[in-house]
């Protein structure tokens, strides 16, 4: 796209902020942001409300890709105490709280995750996971949509307006 996406702004206010105070909204503090070098952290966190509980992690492997970044996030010893994750990239501006909220009751007691989508797509990325999904994953670089697809899932059918993602100058019109 030529730019940061996280920075880029709808309706005055950047995406990252409008994801992390999504994900607030819904109870998902404290939020944890991956960022790939430390500057970012000082370059998000100017733009993201300091009443936010946030908690920067730097990538252990820069721009190693999202299969990557999910396990790191999900074996890090933090997070196995927790019953589930609420995964979000920053490039989905038009993400509401309600989503967060009904990707965590559409997660059955025996899913590894919910999987929000819309009548053409699943969006792996938006899904609500168990920290042991780390392990199903493994060494496996196929697709997350195909590798949750084959795991025990819930699906949260959604509009799709809400899961809009941030690609092309295009999509923000």
């Amino acid at each position: 796209m030529g730019s940061d996406k996280a920075l880029i702004e709808i309706d005055g206010v950047c995406c990252i902020a409008r994801v992390a105070m999504a994900l607030a909204q819904a109870g998902c503090e404290p939020i944890r942001i991956a960022v790939a070098q430390p500057e970012d952290v000082e370059r998000y966190g100017s733009v993201i409300p300091d009443s936010l509980d946030v908690e920067w992690v730097l990538d252990a492997v820069t721009h190693a890709g999202p299969i990557e970044a999910l396990i790191e996030a999900l074996s890090d010893p933090l997070v196995t105490d927790v019953d589930s994750v609420q995964l979000c990239p920053v490039d989905v501006p038009w993400i509401t709280h309600d989503l967060f909220l009904e990707l965590e009751k559409t997660l059955g007691p025996d899913d590894l995750l919910a999987i929000p989508a819309d009548p053409k797509y699943t969006h792996p990325l938006l899904s609500r996971v168990r920290p042991s999904l780390a392990t199903h994953i493994g060494d496996d670089r196929r697709s997350l949509r195909l590798q949750f697809a084959e795991l025990e899932h819930s699906i949260l059918l959604t509009d799709e307006g809400v899961l809009r993602n941030v690609n092309y100058p295009s999509d923000l019109d």
